[in-house]
């Protein structure tokens, strides 16, 4: 284990960048790798330098009227952590745009952005050509593409060249521009529970602040090398994969997206130390082992976990199941994995270690940190009984908020006051997210226990289980629809959707997959939207103000004892639904009492 190194540096990245590349030992330190291309701290630096001179000149003038806003569209790439880089030199924002949007979704989160500068990836290049027409504030030759698939594209259009051409390839001082710690430097994008996804601000000190944070509970130090290969316009690599590495001036390898038959050639390739990870890579990765290997631990053992090349000691995220992070630490040779809690919003963290009660995310260190019920008082601790269930699960699970006068590190979302109020009211931060604490030795340790109705959890990423319902009553033959969240064997949660049928109509199982992949692919679906289950209903029940009452279609979600509905699923690979019988039910049970998640479908 190495000691990390130290910077005399304000909290901004541009300033921490800049101390690094001025360093005698981190300047010519490898900063990124990625592929076979590798960039030192002073490339870095200078790269980003070049990025921000060619933004700055781009945008002209920027005042309150001509905002000084930059969007990309992009997988991981060097060049956009030179964007990122750019802007933090620069003063500017950059916007991170999830790239699985698509349609009048993703250019209504560009318009809402009032960007005036957009990059996209060459391989996302024929989406983004469809909504062009569409958007308000970028002028067509501020329309930009990062070739990625060396394909043609125009010189005009070509990031990398119009750098090139307009500001030149050599070291330049940096802009006369003095960013400060409380600069808006990125906004990364989650989802509401209606209309656009909401963006939410982080400065530049935030984004050191992670860095810190994380840094200082894995204990990194300057020969830690991290792996992201998660999306940077996501929070969970920027903030615990990028910077925690950044901070002590270690390194960071990077893959555009993820791949579990790449994982461990990646690991050992550029002698990975840390991984961040959201979702269910972590269960793909074992799998693709078990596969590779034929069940064979001796084997995986020898060929990996004590492969001399294996530096691998931690990895640090979300949503992995308890059997999998053991099975994970065992044949990746870790010391601990770190599941926590968090968001981007970044008001409430915790960190899980070696020894905390199986299946939590973490200590809570925040007083402030409570479950609140639907009235806002404080739930009371969980129970367990002799077999590790929850006694009072009704009077111990609530909403996961923060009472406090301040909001910890979270800076508000962009432009949108109803969202602020939404999720601060009367001194409370409500996370969304619902959970319950468990006491043990006078200790607070917290459980995470799914979304409320209005979100889904799929693989990592929040969204509107609202949006998904719009989209899927587009079908010809669905006269309403609801979605929700389901439990998952693996992680997180499934997608399960109810619909409602027009008079005369039959469900179609394979037409209806086609015209949801037809969604996907045309339309605005993301494939995480994509049901799982899907349950035939006669009628919804509904609210008082004929709202259709999701929650008593979450409680039973696809426990055919209780459901008398027709319910339809697909497996991975699956190319039509197909309807649940017992056995498939059985077979689902026994996934879950493997994965030791057996209560998430009996509650």
């Amino acid at each position: 284990m190495s000691e990390p190194l130290t910077f005399e540096a304000p909290l901004t990245v541009a300033g921490q960048l800049e101390a690094r590349a001025q360093h005698a030992e981190a300047a010519n330190k490898v900063a990124l790798m990625h592929g076979d291309r590798t960039w030192t701290y002073r490339q870095f630096r200078d790269h980003s330098v070049r990025f921000a001179h060619f933004l700055l000149r781009r945008l002209g003038k920027v005042d309150e009227n001509r905002p000084g806003h930059v969007a990309m569209l992009l997988e991981i790439h060097l060049e956009l952590l030179a964007l990122f880089g750019g802007c933090a030199y620069s003063g500017l924002t950059l916007f991170g745009v999830n790239t699985g949007l698509r349609g009048e979704v993703l250019a209504g989160v560009v318009n809402q952005s009032r960007a005036r500068l957009l990059v996209v990836d060459e391989r996302l290049w024929p989406e983004a050509e469809r909504f062009l027409g569409d958007l308000k504030t970028v002028p067509r030759e501020n329309v930009l593409v990062l070739r990625t698939q060396g394909g043609d594209v125009a010189e005009e259009l070509d990031l990398v060249a119009r750098v090139a051409a307009e500001v030149g390839e050599k070291s330049l001082d940096a802009p006369a521009v003095a960013p400060q710690p409380t600069d808006n430097l990125m906004v990364i994008y989650t989802s509401g529970t209606t209309g656009l996804p909401k963006g939410i601000n982080n400065n530049q000190m935030k984004l050191c602040m992670t860095g810190i944070g994380v840094s200082t509970n894995l204990g990194l130090g300057r020969d830690d090398v991290g792996y992201t290969c998660m999306p940077l316009f996501h929070s969970n690599a920027m903030f615990v994969g990028l910077m925690p590495a950044f901070w002590v001036g270690g390194a960071v390898a990077m893959r555009e997206r993820f791949s579990a038959s790449q994982f461990v050639p990646d690991v050992l390739r550029y002698g990975v130390t840390f991984w961040n990870y959201v979702g269910e890579p972590v269960h793909y990765v074992l799998s693709h082992l078990a596969k590779q290997y034929g069940g064979d631990v001796d084997r995986i053992r020898a060929e990996v976990t004590n492969h001399p090349r294996n530096r691998f000691r931690y990895a640090v995220g979300n949503g992995a199941a308890p059997p999998d992070i053991d099975r994970f630490m065992d044949w990746m040779g870790l010391e601990d994995m770190f599941e926590l809690y968090g968001s981007t919003e970044a008001a409430i963290s915790t960190f899980r270690r070696k020894g905390d009660p199986r299946g939590s995310v973490g200590l809570v260190l925040d007083d402030a940190v409570k479950i609140l019920d639907e009235k806002g008082k404080e739930c009371e601790p969980a129970q367990l009984g002799a077999d590790g269930q929850i006694l009072n699960y009704e009077l111990c699970v609530g909403e996961i908020c923060r009472v406090a006068a301040d909001t910890g590190l979270f800076q508000g979302y962009f432009d949108n006051p109803k969202a602020n109020s939404d999720k601060v009211r009367d001194g409370v931060y409500h996370s969304g997210d619902l959970g319950h604490i468990l006491v043990r030795d006078g200790q607070r340790f917290l459980f995470f226990d799914g979304r409320t109705d209005d979100w889904i959890r799929k693989d990592g990423e929040n969204f509107s289980a609202l949006q998904v319902a719009r989209l899927l009553g587009e079908h010809p033959d669905v006269a309403l629809a609801a979605a929700y969240g389901v439990p998952c064997a693996v992680s997180d949660e499934l997608v399960m959707a109810a619909l409602k049928l027009r008079p005369g109509a039959k469900f179609d199982p394979k037409g209806f997959f086609d015209w949801c992949e037809a969604q996907i692919s045309g339309g605005g679906m993301d494939r995480k939207w994509m049901p799982d289950f899907v349950r035939l209903v006669d009628d919804f029940e509904y609210t008082q103000t004929q709202k259709v009452l999701v929650r008593n279609l979450k409680k039973v979600h696809f426990d055919l004892p209780r459901v008398s509905d027709p319910v339809y699923w697909r497996a991975r690979g699956d190319d039509s639904f197909k309807p649940l019988s017992k056995p498939d039910y059985d077979k689902l049970r026994q996934q879950f009492a493997a994965a030791e998640r057996l209560p998430t479908l009996d509650r």
